[in-house]
């Protein structure tokens, strides 16, 4: 591991303080080497829903180049091992149970054919529902009768 960029935690933290405020970022966690002069620097991450994420710094130097010298390549947050994350994404296709697929299809076919000026499907021409109210009645709570439109008063 490259020591100078190791050592460049003050720097790695600077750079945290472009992207967020001080008071989000906690302690340091750790220096990973990610290749020849690449270093990620991590802070625990003190934002309120991010338990379990780390702010992270990576640096860079070129050879023989000083502490005043180093490169930040790219700040962020991301989530650690205990972190709480989304469930991962799943297909509509695979989340839509059959009988969904069939309601839809038939709300479709409905609307379609009520467009045209035809019959749903699966109604026949003069059936009507038993239960439904005529012309000039209104619909009651189960257990009462239902009153006729044109005599409001009537009980």
């Amino acid at each position: 591991m490259d020591t100078t960029l190791a050592k460049a935690v003050d720097q790695a933290r600077a750079a945290l303080l472009e992207i967020t405020d001080e008071s989000m970022i906690g302690e340091h966690l750790e220096a990973v080497n990610d290749g020849e002069r690449l270093v990620t620097h991590r802070f625990e991450a003190l934002r309120i829903g991010y338990e379990g994420w780390c702010w992270f710094a990576t640096l860079t130097r070129i050879p023989r180049a000083q502490a005043k010298d180093i490169t930040v390549c790219e700040v962020g947050i991301l989530p650690g091992e205990d972190a709480l994350l989304a469930p991962a994404w799943v297909p509509w296709a695979e989340r839509v149970r059959p009988e969904e697929m069939d309601a839809e299809r038939r709300a479709a076919e409905e609307a379609a054919a009520a467009e045209a000026g035809v019959e749903a499907p699966g109604q026949e021409s003069g059936e009507a529902d038993a239960d439904a109210p005529t012309d000039g009645e209104v619909a009651a709570p189960e257990g009462t009768e239902a009153q006729d439109s044109e005599d409001p008063d009537a009980k």
